[in-house]
C-alpha cells in the first residue's frame, strides 16, 4: 500500500505554465458531477441516487448565459445511469462544455477494497486497484457520452504517489486534483502544503498540466499563506479571530461555504497578484436543495446562484474571460483534443 498522507511537492518554476499573452487572465469552471448521499454518514456503496442531476440542464443555461462554458468531472454513479448521462449528454451539445473524469473510489468497482477514510482517497488504493477503478470510469464515460475524457480530479482530492502516471498512461492530458494549501491527511488523504495556485507540468515526462483548485489568502497578514493559516488551527478560535480581525483568511474559489464578499476580495487579490488561470468548483448536487450541507433549501439555493451572478459581474468588469477546457489546453501548449469540446 503507498503510504498515507501522500504530499506532493512545489513544482520547479520550470514548470510553470507560461500562459500566451492572447490568454489574458481568465477563469474556468469544474463541476464535480456525482451523486447524492448523507454527506453526515459514513461513505458507502449503495445509499447514494442521482435525481439531483434534472436540475443540471437549468444551471447549464444560466451559465451559458454569461457566456461560461463548463466542464463536468463526472463520476461512475452518473456515467451509468442512463437518464443521468442522457441529461449530462444535452448540455454537452452547447459545443464548448466538456465532460472529464471524477473518482469516487467508494462506488467506483473494481471493490476489492474495505470501506474505510483512507481507501476513500484513490491514490491510497494499491496501485493495480487504482489503476482498475481509473479504466472501468474512463471507459464508462466514453461509452456513455461518445467522448474519451481527458481530463481527471480524484474525489476527495485524493491523489497518490502512482495517480499522474497512471493517467498519463491512459491518455489524460489534465489533473485538478490537488487543492492549494489544503490538507487531507489526518484520516489518509493528501497534503497539498507546497502546491500553489499557478498551472504547471507534471507526471512522467511533463506530459499533465495540473490545474489546482484555486486557494487565496486574504487579509493583512496574507503574506504568511499557508504556513501561518495552519499555526492558527493550533491556537483555539485562532482562525476565526484572525479571520474577524481581517488578518488572514482563506478562500476556495466556490460558492460552496464561501461568502462571497470573501470570494470578491479573493478575485481581487489573485488578479492583482498575476494569477493567470482561476479555477473554480462545486458540486452539482447543490444544485437541487437538501443533497448537500451547502444548498439545505430554496433560500440557499437562491444565495448559490446570486453568489454566482455577482462573482461572473465583477470577472467580466475585470476582463476575466471564461475558458473552456480546450482553451486551457491549447494555451497550456498541450495537443488540441478534438474531444475535449
Amino acid at each position: 500500500m503507498p503510504p498515507p498522507g501522500y504530499r506532493p511537492r512545489a513544482p520547479e518554476p520550470r514548470d510553470l505554465v507560461a500562459w500566451p499573452s492572447t490568454f489574458g487572465t481568465r477563469f474556468i469552471v469544474l463541476v464535480d458531477t456525482e451523486e447524492e448521499f448523507d454527506w453526515n454518514a459514513p461513505l458507502a456503496r449503495d445509499t447514494h441516487g442521482v435525481s439531483a442531476i434534472a436540475a443540471l440542464p437549468a444551471a447549464h443555461r444560466r451559465f451559458a448565459d454569461h457566456g461560461v462554458p463548463l466542464t463536468y468531472m463526472v463520476d461512475y454513479p452518473i456515467a451509468t445511469d442512463a437518464y443521468a448521462i442522457a441529461t449530462l449528454a444535452g448540455v454537452l451539445e452547447d459545443g464548448v462544455s466538456a465532460v472529464g473524469t471524477q473518482l469516487h473510489p467508494w462506488v467506483n468497482p473494481p471493490f476489492d477494497e474495505a470501506l474505510t477514510p483512507s481507501n476513500s482517497y484513490a491514490g491510497s488504493l494499491p496501485e493495480q486497484l487504482e489503476a482498475a477503478k481509473i479504466d472501468v470510469l474512463t471507459d464508462a464515460i466514453a461509452a456513455g457520452t461518445g467522448t474519451r475524457p481527458i481530463a481527471y480530479r480524484a474525489g476527495r482530492y485524493g491523489i497518490g504517489p502512482n495517480t499522474l502516471r497512471l493517467l498519463a498512461e491512459r491518455g489524460y492530458r489534465i489533473d485538478s486534483s490537488m487543492r492549494s494549501g489544503y490538507a487531507y491527511s489526518g484520516d489518509g488523504g493528501p497534503d497539498f502544503a507546497e502546491i500553489g495556485n499557478a498551472a504547471f507540468r507534471t507526471g512522467p515526462d511533463a506530459q499533465l498540466v495540473e490545474l489546482p483548485l484555486t486557494t487565496i489568502h486574504t487579509g493583512w497578514l496574507r503574506s504568511g499563506g499557508t504556513r501561518l493559516y495552519r499555526a492558527l488551527g493550533a491556537v483555539p478560535k485562532g482562525r476565526g479571530l484572525f479571520a474577524r480581525a481581517g488578518l488572514l483568511s482563506r478562500v476556495a474559489l466556490t460558492p460552496e461555504d464561501m461568502p462571497l464578499r470573501d470570494a470578491l476580495e479573493a478575485i481581487a487579490v489573485a488578479t492583482g497578484e498575476g494569477l493567470r488561470l482561476l479555477n473554480f468548483a462545486f458540486h452539482s448536487p447543490s444544485l437541487a436543495p437538501g443533497h448537500t450541507p451547502y444548498v439545505r433549501d430554496a433560500a440557499d439555493l437562491a444565495r448559490f446562484y446570486a453568489w454566482w451572478d455577482a462573482v461572473l459581474t465583477d470577472l467580466a468588469r475585470r476582463g476575466v474571460q471564461a475558458a473552456s477546457l480546450e482553451d486551457v489546453i491549447v494555451a497550456a501548449g498541450l495537443p488540441a483534443s478534438g474531444a475535449g469540446r
